[in-house]
């Protein structure tokens, strides 16, 4: 059975692989994708990784930010990175040298070179890279492993396929003991619970910012549509607070653009100043659109109120461990399946409807302090990690 799903599996990712080509190709060209389409999809400028280390395959940016204390836990040289996300290459790229985007499963078998252990991060289930590294003598780690309320129903679907693919699992670190049921119930086995490892680091200032002497409120890692909402908001709350700063930090930058226009549109019908971070670095304006990627944790850090974006919509939320270090009052949407635990273990955050934003960002005064009440243990990955090297 296992080697005949093997075939057909592999028969049927090479399948979709020929007839998607035309369209690969044509997005290549793309500014979005014209990174990462070619590495990916037709290995250019994508070599193999060195073989026999530790390799570490994370997707966004917040994943790859995530396994820095896993990183820095292990000798510089042993590191191998790979990414799918223009965005979580960029960081990895920070680790190691050896950081490449992964491969489209097919194109695994002529890439993929034998690794001491291969670590894949939350939920990046591709069969084939977990099958060929363990059959090329990985040892193979799920970490942070989770199974949300919301998506836990989707898994359970299609079941079958989930049961092949933790065949290949040989460890699985979980977030919480209702994701380690969860993922039991779906074939994983040796599943230790370890927290969420991003409770296990939080990316501190890499410079500061002067802060300007009056409320700040932060619209942290918005998503498309949150933006207008903060917006709306901040010309309610400004009315009782005039000299009340936004900083805005959209949390894809190909979105600045836009925003840009947005923020510059909403500033001359309210009578109000604005500006790009990329272009002035002194917050002199009301508004201040952060068009760099890496300043987020320095906005936290001068940031009264902080409105994380990701909840507004049906996105799943954002790490609010990041501000809540800082102890911002934090306001979010209701939307946050994604980071259910890591808001459980903040005191203090306010949950609210979109309609209600500007209603509650204006009680900021009853708001509490956000403070993490406990953070992870990574000892069992990281010893795992260190018995293979």
């Amino acid at each position: 059975m296992e080697k005949t799903f093997f075939f057909l599996y592999s028969l049927l990712s090479f399948l979709l692989y020929l007839v998607a080509l035309p369209f690969l190709l044509v997005f290549s060209f793309k500014t979005k994708y014209k990174e990462s389409l070619p590495a990916r999809f037709f290995l250019w400028h994508n070599k193999p990784l060195k073989p026999h280390g530790i390799w570490f395959h994370s997707c966004s940016f917040g994943e790859a930010k995530a396994i820095k204390p896993l990183v820095d836990a292990l000798p510089q040289e042993s590191l191998r990175m790979s990414s799918t996300t223009h965005t979580g290459f960029k960081v990895i790229g920070g680790y190691t040298k050896e950081s490449r985007y992964l491969p489209f499963e097919p194109l695994l078998f002529g890439w993929l070179n034998p690794q001491k252990a291969l670590v894949v991060m939350e939920a990046e289930f591709w069969y084939l890279l977990f099958v060929l590294a363990q059959r090329r003598g990985a040892n193979t780690l799920l970490v942070n492993a989770r199974m949300s309320d919301r998506s836990f129903p989707k898994y359970e679907k299609i079941g079958w396929l989930y049961r092949q693919i933790f065949k290949h699992i040989d460890e699985v670190y979980a977030q919480t003991p209702k994701d380690k049921e969860r993922l039991e119930s779906l074939g994983a086995k040796n599943v230790i619970v370890t927290g969420n490892i991003k409770l296990a680091y939080l990316p501190t200032i890499s410079k500061e910012i002067k802060k300007p002497s009056s409320l700040v409120v932060c619209g942290a890692s918005t998503h498309e549509g949150e933006e207008a909402l903060i917006l709306d908001a901040f010309a309610t709350f400004k009315k009782e607070h005039p000299g009340a700063v936004l900083l805005l930090v959209p949390r894809h930058p190909e979105r600045f653009d836009k925003v840009a226009k947005m923020t510059e549109d909403f500033a001359e019908e309210h009578h109000c100043t604005t500006q790009r971070y990329s272009e002035n670095e002194v917050l002199s304006s009301d508004i201040v659109l952060v068009d760099t990627l890496g300043e987020l944790v320095n906005m936290y850090a001068i940031s009264d109120i902080v409105i994380l974006g990701g909840a507004f919509e049906p996105i799943g939320g954002h790490n609010a461990a990041e501000a809540a270090q800082f102890g911002c009052k934090i306001i979010s949407g209701k939307h946050y399946f994604n980071q259910k635990d890591i808001f459980d273990a903040i005191e203090g955050i306010a949950i609210v409807e979109a309609s209600n934003l500007s209603k509650r960002l204006l009680q900021h005064g009853v708001l509490k302090s956000a403070e993490i009440k406990n953070k992870s243990d990574i000892t069992a990955i990281v010893e795992s990690l260190k018995s293979v090297l």
